[in-house]
């Protein structure tokens, strides 16, 4: 049975977390230690109180004094504490001792484990919630190299005494997922969630490694991130791996571009270069501190109602070949994509996107479960430091709409005119014309009837790629010989 989170359907038969705690007690092979910083000691706590925990528990600490702390795990380069760095020197420094200090001669059958975080729970002014590192480090066979969970959190309730008991529910759920679904990442994933709601924590990046692993793709896992409501956002730098937002958009110029990006053509790259020429040129916008996001919405992951993960994993490798960081989002509109990273940065930012988009924006419809509709929806967008750059579109007659000649809804004319006309919305003058008639739809679909000349439409080395990886049902030459 797939386990629900909270507030689905089916809550019945999820182990209590002592039950879990007390089978990782009571399997006689499995030793080792936790060492917690920043919250208390709540997950181990958790395995105290469940019994039998002495052929479990190696050691518990926390090294909270953070002079002990460096003296045991380093200075760390940016001398931060709560980091991914950090935590993963204590993973490596806490799994060397228990090899250095338990003989595999005496303990033949042990697996070890050692299992941490670093966090920092709500401060006093309740400015910032806290947030936190958690992971385990493991091995399911004695001698077997180690694999590793690791994982982002981020704190929601108001109450530092209720984070640090969310804290521990989580990390006891990591621990028994760790050994008993590791063979199912994806339930293992789900099951972090149980005896927890997603507004109590949310969890947005994570990172599985090591042998029992190897055929784990971290960009899918973070996926699930997303589409089982962890989290609003998950993002991956050009090499295709997974990074917290926070730490990329962190004080940035944020440029967004927002597509289906399927596949990425010569008019999604004539759009990026130029609006990007132009946000370099801003006001308040240091050239150093840009950070360049190309996102995509859930909603265009979709086929028939469901994600179509293969069709994620297409749009994510190409966009990274091309030098991109790529942000998978739930936000349907456009002012939650913007209040999102206004939790990062208050540095101006720019959204680039073409007519049809910002039409879009200009539809009331996509605001009715808003108290203030379309206006309150404006206020959250434009209210920040924010500019459009509009790329124009291509008529059928060949004539151009920009800027300064599109058509919104008669009811929101004024409006329209009044963010033009405030400097909110720019053209984009400088396009290439003759990629003006590139859309990614008539890409697909020459594709899929084997039509010719559908290289051409895109960027250097895209084709090659969707031939060479038989993306979007794209046949590779040796297919297509063998069934002509």
């Amino acid at each position: 049975m797939e386990i629900k989170l909270k507030g689905d359907k089916e809550i019945d038969n999820i182990p209590s977390l002592k039950q879990k705690a007390l089978r990782i007690n009571l399997n006689a092979d499995i030793y080792g230690t936790f060492a917690e910083i920043g919250a208390g000691q709540e997950t181990v706590r958790q395995f105290f109180r469940a019994g039998g925990a002495s052929g479990t528990i190696a050691k518990a600490m926390s090294a909270y004094d953070k002079d002990f702390s460096d003296a045991i795990y380093g200075i760390g380069d940016d001398g931060r504490y709560v980091t991914e760095a950090r935590l993963k020197k204590m993973l490596e420094h806490e799994i060397n001792l228990i090899e250095e200090r338990i003989t595999r001669a005496k303990h033949p059958n042990k697996i070890f484990f050692t299992y941490a975080n670093t966090v920092t729970t709500i401060d006093f002014a309740k400015r910032y919630k806290g947030h936190g590192w958690v992971g385990i480090k493991y091995q399911i066979e004695p001698d077997q190299e180690y694999s590793e969970i690791i994982l982002h959190i981020r704190f929601k309730e108001n109450d530092a005494r209720l984070q640090q008991e969310t804290l521990g529910i989580l990390g006891t759920n990591l621990i028994y997922g760790a050994f008993y679904k590791y063979n199912q990442p994806k339930k293992l994933l789900r099951y972090l969630y149980d005896h927890l709601d997603k507004d109590q924590i949310e969890i947005d990046t994570i990172n599985f490694s090591g042998p029992l692993y190897d055929e784990v793709d971290n960009r899918l896992m973070s996926l699930q991130l997303v589409k089982n409501g962890m989290t609003d956002a998950v993002m991956f730098d050009p090499a295709g791996n997974n990074v917290l937002p926070a730490r990329v958009l962190y004080k940035k110029n944020i440029l967004a571009l927002r597509g289906s990006f399927r596949p990425v053509t010569k008019v999604n790259m004539d759009m990026y270069e130029k609006s990007l020429e132009m946000f370099k040129n801003e006001n308040r916008v240091n050239q150093d501190k840009i950070e360049v996001v190309f996102e995509i919405t859930l909603s265009n992951l979709r086929a028939e109602g469901e994600i179509d993960e293969q069709d994620f994993m297409d749009r994510a490798k190409l966009l990274c070949s091309q030098g991109q960081t790529v942000l998978i989002s739930n936000f349907k509109e456009y002012y939650k994509l913007v209040e999102y990273f206004s939790q990062y940065s208050k540095s101006r930012m720019g959204l680039s996107m073409g007519v049809n988009n910002l039409i879009e924006i200009f539809d009331e419809k996509y605001y009715r479960h808003l108290s203030g509709g379309i206006l309150e929806a404006f206020g959250k967008l434009f209210f920040k430091d924010l500019r459009v750059y509009l790329y124009p579109m291509k008529n059928e007659d060949g004539t151009i709409t920009n800027s300064e000649n599109l058509k919104v809804h008669p009811r929101m004319k004024e409006l329209y005119k009044f963010f033009k006309y405030n400097g909110k919305v720019v053209d984009i003058t400088d396009y290439n014309p003759d990629v003006l008639g590139i859309f990614s739809r008539t890409v697909l679909k020459m594709i899929a009837n084997g039509e010719e000349g559908w290289q051409a439409l895109l960027p250097k080395g895209i084709a090659e790629l969707i031939k060479q990886q038989s993306l979007f049902g794209c046949e590779t030459e040796e297919v297509i010989h063998k069934n002509p």
